[in-house]
């Protein structure tokens, strides 16, 4: 099985020198836009390494599985790691990869333990997928993706259409070679690289192996596994300088730590075989909004940055400590032919981290409309959006315009945008054209409810 290969990290020269603008070596990186909360990353994870259980080979050789989960514990023990479940598991497979899945599940192959030359180099390989998890890679690269189809996945596993997994699995996000859940950015690999380098110094290993270990794959230049593990990760030559100026900036640690059972573990290795649904529909175009119309009493929300309150006749479907919450009746999480949950009357709120850092409240409006259309051709903008204030900030509104998922016609989204600390604080109103102006007057109350921490 071709999971994603666990070390997007060979980047080239530009973007490296471009990561540093960015982020001064030795400072923490730190998650960045997630629709997700925690507890849905661990959950997704859950049920995808149920899934990759099914399809791999699990080697049956205990001490290979407790000597993975020792040197996994040595890096778990470190403060970034902290709060995550992670796993480890060790699966037949001579290709040189790993790959962790949201939340901690990580699949450690037979070929990455031969490959090593010591027990920091494979500690360096784990340290690095763990960041990917710590830094929520996966979920931050579907809920830049699939931004507008997301919040209504989420919504939709809550209601039985499916678990968390299968919903997106039918916006196309699953487990394949090319899986966004599993095919990071040159700046997500990156920063892996420099979280996983933190984890190593904390641990004890000389985060300098990471670097020497592809450094011998390119210099290596055979065998068909690592031809191919190079093929998709080209070496861009400056790996070792940019870990040296991590680790010059990490707090001074002694270095040397091994469990003692390394060459064991090789040699366990050298010894082993060689080889390698869908919920129920809610909701339908043939629906009646009008029986969904919102009561004009309202009743509080308190999420993680921002409080709300919402008709009384409505459900949230979302976590509090999410950044993404969707507001709606029950009745108006459309499931379509192919298994997708969509909004087709209610309200979405959430965060967005606009591309570009600093931007005037109008650009990242249009940036994010940018985001949102394309994840939805059929949105476009309205107008130009018109001015106001909520709880004292400075906001936008912008009417956009789309297809309805319950009715099949028109359909009217009043997009509120409002520039916070952390982002962009959006909400979305949705509801079919034709029943728009019955409600602007709860919408309006919703939104001069709005409070932030």
């Amino acid at each position: 099985m071709r999971q994603k290969r666990f070390v997007k990290v060979l980047l080239v020269a530009c973007v490296a020198a471009a990561l540093c603008l960015a982020r001064r070596p030795g400072e923490p990186p730190r998650p960045g836009f997630n629709l997700f909360s925690k507890q849905q990353d661990v959950e997704l994870g859950q049920e995808a390494a149920a899934q990759v259980r099914q399809k791999v080979t699990v080697v049956q050789n205990q001490f290979l599985q407790d000597y993975v989960q020792r040197v996994g514990k040595r890096l778990t023990s470190q403060p970034e790691a902290a709060g995550w479940p992670f796993n480890f598991t060790v699966i037949l497979d001579p290709s040189i990869n790993a790959f962790a899945l949201p939340g901690g599940a990580m699949f450690i192959n037979t070929g990455a333990i031969a490959a090593a030359d010591n027990e920091a180099q494979l500690a360096g390989v784990m340290g690095h997928e763990m960041s990917h998890v710590i830094l929520r890679h996966g979920t931050n690269q579907a809920s830049k993706a699939r931004m507008f189809e997301i919040p209504a996945a989420l919504a939709g596993a809550v209601i039985g259409n499916g678990s968390v997994l299968g919903q997106l699995t039918q916006l196309g996000i699953g487990l394949g070679v090319n899986s966004v859940l599993l095919s990071y950015s040159r700046g997500a690999e990156s920063e892996a690289d420099a979280l996983g380098s933190r984890l190593m110094s904390e641990a004890g290993y000389n985060p300098i192996e990471l670097a020497h270990f592809f450094e011998k794959l390119q210099s290596a230049g055979g065998g068909s596994h690592t031809l191919q593990f190079l093929s998709d990760h080209p070496n861009p030559g400056n790996r070792e300088k940019a870990i040296e100026e991590e680790i010059r900036s990490l707090p001074r640690h002694e270095y040397g730590f091994q469990t003692g059972e390394f060459e064991r573990a090789k040699a366990e290795v050298a010894r082993l075989p060689k080889g390698g649904q869908t919920g129920n529909v809610r909701g339908s175009v043939n629906a009646d909004p009008a029986t969904m119309r919102p009561s004009r009493t309202l009743q509080p929300f308190q999420g993680r940055n921002f409080s709300l309150s919402y008709p009384s006749n409505w459900q949230v479907f979302g976590d509090q400590n999410s950044d993404s919450v969707t507001i709606a009746p029950r009745e108006a999480l459309v499931q379509s032919s192919n298994g997708n949950t969509q909004i087709g009357y209610g309200i979405m709120a959430s965060h967005f981290i606009p591309d570009t850092k600093g931007q005037s409240l109008r650009r990242a409006t249009d940036d994010l409309i940018h985001h949102l259309s394309a994840s939805n051709s059929g949105m476009q903008a309205a107008d130009n959006g018109r001015t106001l204030k909520v709880n004292g900030n400075p906001a936008l509104i912008t009417m956009l315009s789309s297809k309805s998922a319950l009715t099949g016609g028109p359909e009217t989204d009043a997009l509120l945008t409002i520039n916070r600390p952390d982002g962009l604080f959006y909400m979305v109103f949705i509801a079919p054209a034709s029943e728009f102006k019955e409600l602007e007057g709860v919408y309006n109350s919703v939104v001069q409810s709005v409070r932030f921490k």
